[in-house]
């Protein structure tokens, strides 16, 4: 038996994506990498007087928690918030407050002479309210950023502002209002390398294999490259390894190892026991945040030992 739980929890993941491809289309896409969290707390309200086209001339209010979605958006570079409210019966509004290009959006800001997508010119403000079947061709308007507060990357923590807006060149206005808060912002991922100080030589298949430990402060699937070189007199032999995979999840150090066959390294070459140098390199993508996390360049001399 499907409980009532999963069938919020299918009915949001659905209205996500269909907002997700309408939002392409409809409403002007934000600059930079956007993410979206949804509002722990918040409202959005609008009213318009009669032969307002986007409100009917009603005047309506969603509340974080009493809809199916109420997802707050914004870019890296802080230019632009948006709200996506989707209500019970499938409904999806949507709103995009967006400062002139090269700007941010700012406290106590009022953007005045804003136009929607793509009629705005880069140094005009931008504004967009509509919902599915009530969408301006043109418009114009402004809006105020009473109060805006940021976490890592553009993640929008509080917002608070007020809009009017006027659709299709009508002289009939209408205003609104939003209030949201997020959730806590989650910590920016960390990942960190260690080199064991001893590898081994295959003598018979020449193969190396080198290995160590990856850290994370939160779940990440870290992907590993790297080379061994080994200083002879006869010249210098060098081993490759690239995308190796370790799943990484916060706590103790996660062990790696990785075999070098003969195919990946320099031709003509082979390692011997003794010392060599290795360098690893680590990446991951943060889970939470549009960001890739670099562990750096970690190298250090090992000893090659027969195994």
């Amino acid at each position: 038996m499907i409980n009532s739980v999963s069938v919020r929890n299918l009915a949001r993941a659905a209205a996500v994506l269909t907002t997700a491809m309408a939002m392409a289309v409809t409403v002007a896409p934000l600059s930079g990498t956007a993410q979206a969290n949804e509002a722990v707390s918040g409202s959005l309200g609008f009213s318009g007087e009669p032969g307002e086209f986007v409100s009917d001339g009603q005047s309506q209010e969603f509340t974080a928690g009493s809809v199916e979605m109420f997802d707050v958006s914004g870019p890296t570079n802080e230019n632009a918030a948006g709200v996506t409210i989707v209500t019970p019966e499938g409904k999806r509004w949507s709103l995009l407050l967006q400062a002139p290009e090269g700007q941010k959006l700012t406290d106590g800001a009022t953007y005045t002479g804003a136009s929607r997508w793509p009629y705005a010119q880069p140094e005009d403000p931008k504004l967009e309210f509509g919902a599915d079947d009530r969408w301006c061709n043109n418009s114009t308007g402004s809006f105020t950023i009473s109060h805006i507060a940021y976490g890592p990357y553009g993640y929008i923590r509080e917002l608070d502002a007020t809009f009017e807006q006027y659709c299709n060149g009508s002289a009939v206005p209408l205003r609104g209002e939003v209030h949201a808060r997020t959730a806590e912002p989650p910590a920016e991922l960390a990942i960190g390398l260690n080199l064991d100080p001893e590898g081994t030589i295959d003598t018979k298949s020449g193969q190396v294999t080198v290995g160590g430990s990856a850290t994370c402060n939160k779940p990440a699937r870290i992907s590993l490259s790297g080379l061994v070189y080994q200083t002879q007199k006869s010249g210098e032999a060098v081993g490759r390894y690239e995308d190796e995979i370790v799943d990484c999840a916060a706590g103790d150090p996660v062990p790696w190892k990785v075999t070098i066959p003969v195919t990946a390294m320099e031709p003509g070459t082979d390692f011997r026991p003794g010392t060599a140098t290795l360098r690893g390199f680590g990446k991951a993508d943060d889970r939470d945040y549009p960001v890739t996390v670099d562990a750096g360049d970690n190298t250090s001399q090992i000893t090659l030992v027969r195994s």
